[in-house]
């Protein structure tokens, strides 16, 4: 891996990266994984990874510079402390427009997840939506909990799968990737409050003007 990962804020115990699409956070397939590319980049032995975002969604992750750090923001997520907001698109209208999804996830086939009625340990994810045009949505995820493939599911679960998702059925011929940005990020650290927005660099779909005017529109502060 030889691409510069882009570093959008940083403080002295941690860092927001820009993480790009098609990149695991994990070592996966290639030689050195994301957290030792970052921390070359840096000049530092470690970074430690306190959240994780799926190889195909781009956008913000954190990282801390050190392992006290670490705990205090993997603290954070485990309180729900950190609010999240990711953007996605898919080209199908949703059972309904905008609302709260819950329930619990359970396994699948193929690695997949699905979403149930019950809701002993439920994921929950307020969602909003709106039209670009014609055959294109843009969805604002904002998910209270953690869950593997939880906004993927979730988007299934409306009818909506995430356009380019191939395992939960938003196949699109020729799609250059998969519709799924985490566009922010708002949390308190030492009393300090941190808002960090961060739009897609990547798909074509994401940068159509039609779907960035929409994005500009959202009253996130």
């Amino acid at each position: 891996m030889n691409q510069s990962i882009s570093i959008l804020y940083h403080h002295q115990d941690f860092i927001v990266i820009d993480k790009p699409y098609g990149l695991s956070v994990h070592r996966d397939e290639q030689a050195i994984g994301l957290t030792t590319v970052v921390a070359n980049q840096l000049g530092l032995a470690q970074v430690w990874l306190v959240h994780r975002l799926d190889k195909t969604t781009s956008g913000l992750l954190i990282l801390a510079l050190n392992a006290q750090a670490a705990s205090k923001l993997s603290q954070l997520f485990s309180q729900h402390l950190i609010n999240k907001t990711y953007l996605a698109l898919s080209v199908y209208k949703p059972k309904k427009k905008q609302g709260l999804v819950i329930g619990d996830m359970k396994k699948s086939r193929r690695g997949a997840w699905k979403l149930c009625k019950t809701k002993e340990n439920p994921t929950i994810t307020q969602f909003y939506s709106m039209s670009c045009e014609a055959n294109l949505r843009l969805f604002i995820l904002k998910p209270r909990t953690g869950k593997t493939h939880q906004l993927r599911v979730v988007m299934k679960s409306l009818g909506s799968p995430i356009i380019g998702d191939e395992l939960y059925g938003g196949k699109v011929e020729k799609s250059d990737r998969t519709y799924l940005h985490a566009y922010q990020l708002q949390f308190i650290y030492d009393n300090q409050e941190i808002s960090i927005k961060c739009l897609p660099n990547t798909g074509s779909l994401f940068k159509k003007d039609i779907v960035l005017n929409k994005i500009n529109e959202l009253a996130f502060t």
